[in-house]
């Protein structure tokens, strides 16, 4: 998921769901290992980092940009290169090195991210240089796409999820995967987070850090916990928010999401209905149930865009599952969907979900050198996204047990989510027609002997349950703590103040909490560190 610094609501479970679509998927074939034997890398950890004025619109002028050369493919690092995008604040006082953010997604980049919203992390240029990246495949670093103006290259409507015509949807499916891989360039067959991973520990040493200090939310502690099992020894100070999950297959996430931007709509509308702008009137039964037509009639008749394309109801879905993830972004969201409604206008709900930059665009690079920040597609984070999940899951069902098995999975993915599941489920079913994505992070990522790392969950976060930060924990072993935050929202340092302070004590001066310590909603009365209640997390999981 894709952490957009701000709170988010919490989550119930759809009880029995999960289980059924893991019983219909199955576990699938695994790959090939992911960790083979590398060549020598040298020329890569030898360069250094050259920092200058970023170039783009709204860049703040005290940020620098530089790059850093990795090579497409590790296992022949002759094949070719990509060059990957950075980003920094510099320390205001002595530095004793950098600190990396990665933003979540996967397929948000870091650049823009930390353009927008850098004043939140200047308490940590109090001793680091705060540097954030675009990974490979996002953003300025060789961004994929599938050729579309936005979410509806990835869009299922009513009549291509016919569930009387599976094999028309599996050859829409198929197609979608071809126009993805003739769209993305090279780089597409390498993507995903081991090699990230790989990147990552590039990025390292070219800013000259002897160890790796990381804060990384959301999709971003994924790739946290993919480096430390592949470089336990160059593990410096590691802060994982919003933890996501090690174990769980495409088909569990999706339900999750499902069910926790429900719960987040729902709590929405609660508060939608009390206004007399709210554009589903004031009656909170009949405000779920218009969201609902609302996404079915756009659906069955799209509207046409400035940019020349259609908005559909599962453009609509994206945009509103980009919005939910923040309390602070209601009203805009009720001033868009009445924008909508009222006059047909698509903008303010476009400006939610849109990945790349509006306006024309030119040729995307196939050098592996920066694209121009006018030329990032405007699907680049949703085609990012399905691409890096994918190749992080290896799980490929066939097309006869998709076949087979459509029915129940529409079924359970819409008693999850009348509005999201769709959305969801297509999500999970566009990894049909990829190569199957590797087993390095189900199978290997676990028992890290590594210098401690915080992991920070919280209670009230719809888009990564409570429950994966125990579980991950145990996972990675012995050099996870754990800090419990109470409150809401999907990552806690932006939204508790309490989590703030204590990352920043960790990151700063390397003081951590006991593992099962805890942080109260802001707002409660503090109570002392207290200890994470034992037990699955059922009080606030996804």
């Amino acid at each position: 998921m894709l952490a957009k610094l701000s709170t988010r609501p919490a989550v119930r479970r759809c009880a029995g769901a999960s289980a059924l679509v893991l019983a219909l998927l199955g576990a699938g074939l695994p790959a090939a290992a992911a960790d083979r034997p590398q060549p020598d890398l040298s020329r890569f950890y030898g360069q250094k980092v050259t920092w200058q004025a970023c170039d783009g619109p709204d860049m703040p002028d005290d940020l620098q940009c530089a790059k850093v050369t990795v090579p497409l493919d590790y296992a022949r690092p002759r094949a070719g290169t990509l060059d990957v995008a950075l980003a920094r604040y510099r320390a205001t006082g002595h530095s004793r090195g950098s600190v990396l953010l990665n933003f979540g997604g996967p397929g948000g980049a870091g650049i823009p991210e930390l353009a927008a919203d850098g004043r939140r992390f200047m308490d940590l240029t109090n001793g680091y240089d705060v540097v954030t990246f675009d990974p490979r495949g996002v953003g300025r670093s060789s961004p994929v796409s599938c050729g579309g103006d936005g979410e509806g290259a990835f869009s299922m409507t009513e009549e291509d999820a016919g569930l009387d015509r599976p094999g028309a949807l599996l050859r829409q499916l198929r197609e979608t995967a071809d126009r993805c891989a003739r769209h993305s360039g090279p780089v597409l067959a390498h993507i995903g987070t081991v090699n990230a991973s790989r990147d990552l520990d590039v990025i390292r040493q070219a800013l000259g850090d002897k160890k790796l200090n990381y804060l990384g939310f959301s999709y971003g502690t994924r790739l946290g916990s993919v480096y430390a099992a592949q470089f336990p020894g160059k593990v410096g100070r590691i802060v994982l928010d919003g933890v996501d999950t090690l174990t769980e297959p495409l088909s569990e996430q999706g339900l999750a999401g499902a069910e926790g931007q429900q719960t987040a709509l729902d709590d929405f509308l609660d508060w939608c209905t009390k206004d007399l702008a709210c554009p589903f009137g004031q009656d909170r039964r009949a405000a779920g149930d218009e969201v609902v037509r609302l996404v079915r009639s756009l659906d069955r008749n799209p509207v046409p865009t400035d940019f020349g394309g259609s908005f559909t109801g599962q453009d609509l879905v994206g945009a509103i599952g980009q919005a939910l993830y923040g309390k602070e972004l209601w009203p805009s969201l009720e001033r868009a969907l009445a924008s909508l409604i009222e006059d047909g206008d698509t903008r303010r709900v476009l400006a939610f979900s849109s990945g790349g930059i509006d306006g024309p665009r030119g040729r995307l690079r196939t050098d592996g050198g920066l694209t121009d920040v006018q030329d990032v597609p405007m699907d680049n984070l949703p085609a990012a996204l399905i691409a890096v999940n994918c190749a992080d899951d290896p799980d490929r069902p066939t097309a006869a047990r998709i076949t087979r098995d459509l029915k129940d999975l529409r079924a359970a993915y819409d008693r999850a989510s009348p509005v999201f599941g769709r959305y969801r489920l297509t999500q999970l079913l566009l990894c049909y027609g990829r190569p199957r994505g590797t087993d390095f992070i189900r199978d290997r990522v676990r028992d890290v002997h590594s210098a401690k790392m915080l992991l920070v969950g919280t209670r009230g976060d719809p888009a990564t349950p409570y429950r994966w930060t125990e579980e991950t924990a145990r996972r990675l072993g012995p050099s996870a703590v754990v800090l419990d935050s109470k409150g809401e929202g999907h990552t806690g340092y932006v939204s508790s103040r309490c989590v703030h302070g204590k990352i920043n004590d960790f990151l700063l001066y390397g003081s951590l909490p006991p593992s099962g310590s805890s942080c109260p909603a802001d707002g409660a009365e503090e109570t002392g560190t207290g200890v994470t209640p034992t037990g699955d997390g059922s009080g606030a999981n996804g």
